[in-house]
């Protein structure tokens, strides 16, 4: 995967790149102090992915990012905390907090990795919803996925991941779209970027759900529906 870094700090992005030449499957292409000179390079040049911070003199990295085409995967590397639920609204691949680690850094890497890989060999589609499954065509064979084994579905650039228990799908279509077509009483919106199957759910707080391995962050106008959905009231407060 061809990357890039966009930091407005030297010392950011030197540091980076020193981490980055050792991991296998990245080729750093190109190191920049803000996102102007940035989109300008991604005019020229195919970036499968971005390593960007967030405060930066002129346009932000969120705003950047808002902006990227459906082709280029993001990474954040930022100072601050609390720009992390905001990532995930421009669909952002991970969230790294500085200082950067070595294996927090490959662990996001290597989910970048396995996103470039579905959405390089995406040929699914979507055939149809029945009440109790839909029908996925993949490589000339039809899929069938029963609801309740989903865990849950990610929304990614133009596309939607459908994780079930050993295997993860993608196929064009939006977050919303499926959303709708799935049932109410399963599955419920907990962000821009996520819909979890409630009868997954393993444990939660007031930010976070937890499905096997995987955190899920919960969004700020989407918490009160989803803890009235899932307990019968509103704990938004008491968590």
């Amino acid at each position: 995967m061809n990357c890039i870094i966009v930091d407005d700090e030297p010392l950011a992005r030197e540091g980076m790149l020193l981490q980055l030449q050792d991991i296998a499957g990245l080729t750093v292409i190109g190191s920049f102090n803000s996102a102007k000179k940035a989109r300008a390079f991604m005019e020229e040049n195919k970036v499968d992915l971005i390593f960007l911070d967030i405060q930066m003199p002129g346009t932000t990295g969120l705003d950047f990012a808002a902006t990227i085409s459906g082709e280029t995967l993001v990474i954040f590397t930022t100072a601050y905390s609390q720009y992390a639920l905001q990532s995930y609204e421009v669909e952002a691949v991970d969230y790294i907090v500085k200082p950067v680690k070595k294996e927090r850094l490959l662990k996001a890497v290597q989910k970048a990795i396995g996103y470039n890989a579905l959405l390089t060999g995406q040929n699914a589609q979507m055939e149809s919803m029945d009440a109790e499954f839909m029908l996925i065509k993949s490589e000339r064979r039809y899929h069938k996925i029963m609801f309740r084994d989903i865990l849950y579905i990610e929304g990614l650039k133009d596309y939607v991941v459908i994780y079930i228990e050993d295997n993860k799908i993608i196929t064009a279509m939006n977050l919303k779209t499926i959303h709708n077509h799935l049932s109410a009483g399963m599955f419920s919106r907990v962000s821009k970027s996520y819909v979890v199957n409630i009868n997954h759910i393993d444990s939660f707080d007031n930010h976070t759900i937890f499905i096997k391995n995987t955190e899920i962050p919960i969004g700020d106008v989407f918490r009160k529906e989803f803890l009235e959905m899932y307990l019968g009231k509103d704990l938004s407060g008491k968590l």
